[in-house]
């Protein structure tokens, strides 16, 4: 068996430096809309308010862009460098409002008099929901259908972030889960490898199939879940008849009782102690000893350089593969949960049938095919789109962890509603709860189902 110790201080330094969360965007810690809209690492960025400029001086129509994580994320200017080759007389100009703060910024931007922006990067849902009860984001409806663009390409998100017959956005990025695995763990205890169409139960049989009791280098984990709600609850969603809205939560309860029950029998790590040691997922995966881990296709962007760096070992965690992620039974292999990143319209902007063709094509299938090539992924995933984040080096080479990149149905983590971040907030405080052990699964269930039902 390959040796897992890893230094105490490259554990420690991961953890201090390592990816925020898909990270949570301050509304929601199970809410991963932070590394779904970077490249899967929260960073500092000391260029807030700094410009990247894509296009001639001398163009005769500027358009202005808020977007975070500039320095970080090639995707941005991969983007606007592909318009502007198609149009020659548009210059793009990027205004980084950083990546902590970047909704509160761009409210507060568009709710006063001075915004000059003519295109808007919407983060995540809570934050659409802002801007929309505002009334500062301008509706698309007529010009998609004016256009014909087809909203069917993005799997049925379109349809969760529609607000009264309304459009404010159009997806530009979405990462979606799927489940990382460790072949080498899988060779060592001689179970066959995750498939891309594995039930809740068949998944649960798998990690207790895999791990392996034992002492330092010799314990190995049959699964891993963050600490967000979201590695937990949202199994629950992936049926179709329910969503974090609902205010009735007992779907979750057989999700809860699943992983508290792998943490007794020493399936995956407890919450409590990757809560109380600051481990983040990237962590505990490359430490070599994690034989499967729920989590969304941005740590693909993170894994791949690191272990082409040597940041990560290549001996613990460098034959890697991923599948689709484990469904309830009786619904489509593919099905999963994802994280949206949008572009809109200010109404402020003077410029709305040049902001609305750089959308259209940013958030179209040349725009996925600038994004894909940066390796991150775009809303719509394309036979091409796959084939180009599949050919990367330090990608997979089985044909497994390809299919794995085509989705069937993808529901957002947290779909439209006004109430959206009081909801999220609510469900976060009783996921802990019942996590931590404070209180039991059906009692954290019942406060959940009457605190959100109360702001109904």
């Amino acid at each position: 068996m390959k040796k897992r110790l890893v230094s105490t201080l490259l554990v420690a330094a991961m953890c201090v430096t390592a990816l925020a969360g898909c990270g949570s965007s301050g509304t929601d810690e199970g809410n991963s809309s932070d590394a779904a809209a970077t490249d899967g690492t929260e960073e500092e960025t000391p260029s807030v308010g700094s410009d990247t400029v894509v296009g001639a001086d001398d163009a005769s129509t500027v358009l202005k862009w808020a977007i975070w994580d500039a320095k970080t994320a090639t995707y941005w200017e991969a983007v606007a460098q592909a318009y502007v080759d198609k149009n020659p007389d548009v210059r793009i100009e990027m205004t980084d409002l950083g990546s902590a703060d970047y909704q509160t910024v761009l409210s507060t931007e568009l709710s006063g008099s001075g915004s000059d922006f003519d295109v808007v990067t919407i983060k995540d849902v809570p934050g659409y929901a802002t801007l929309v009860s505002k009334g500062v984001l301008e509706p698309l409806t007529d010009r998609i259908e004016a256009d014909g663009v087809d909203l069917s390409l993005y799997n049925g998100m379109t349809e969760q972030v529609t607000v009264d017959g309304e459009l404010y956005e159009l997806p530009f990025r979405n990462d979606f889960w799927v489940l990382f695995y460790n072949k080498d763990l899988f060779d060592e205890a001689g179970v066959d490898y995750p498939t891309n169409d594995m039930t809740m139960e068949e998944y649960d049989a798998l990690a207790r199939s895999v791990a392996k009791e034992g002492f330092g280098d010799e314990q190995v984990y049959g699964s891993h879940y963050h600490t967000w709600r979201s590695a937990v609850q949202l199994f629950g969603v992936l049926d179709g008849e329910h969503t974090i809205l609902d205010g009735n939560y007992d779907f979750t309860k057989p999700y809860y009782e699943m992983v508290k029950a792998q943490e007794e029998d020493g399936i995956c790590r407890t919450y409590i102690d990757t809560n109380a040691s600051q481990l983040h997922y990237s962590a505990a995966f490359s430490e070599g000893n994690t034989a499967t881990m729920n989590m969304g296709t941005w740590f693909i962007s993170t894994l791949i350089p690191a272990l082409a760096s040597g940041e990560y070992d290549s001996e613990l965690c460098g034959n890697w593969g991923i599948v689709k992620y484990p469904h309830p039974e009786g619904v489509e292999a593919g099905t999963t949960i994802g994280q949206l990143t949008s572009l809109a319209i200010p109404t402020v902007s003077d410029q709305k049938d040049a902001a609305w063709d750089f959308i259209k094509f940013a958030g179209g299938e040349e725009g996925a095919a600038a994004v894909a090539s940066t390796g991150a992924f775009p809303a719509i995933m394309s036979d091409e789109v796959v084939d180009s984040i599949a050919s990367m080096d330090g990608f997979p080479t089985d044909e497994a962890s390809k299919e794995a990149l085509q989705t069937a149905t993808v529901y957002l983590e947290a779909p439209y509603d006004p109430n959206v971040a009081e909801i999220n907030t609510i469900l976060d405080t009783y996921h802990k709860d019942i996590m931590n052990g404070d209180i039991s699964i059906d009692e954290g269930i019942a406060k959940m189902n009457d605190e959100v039902s109360a702001l109904k």
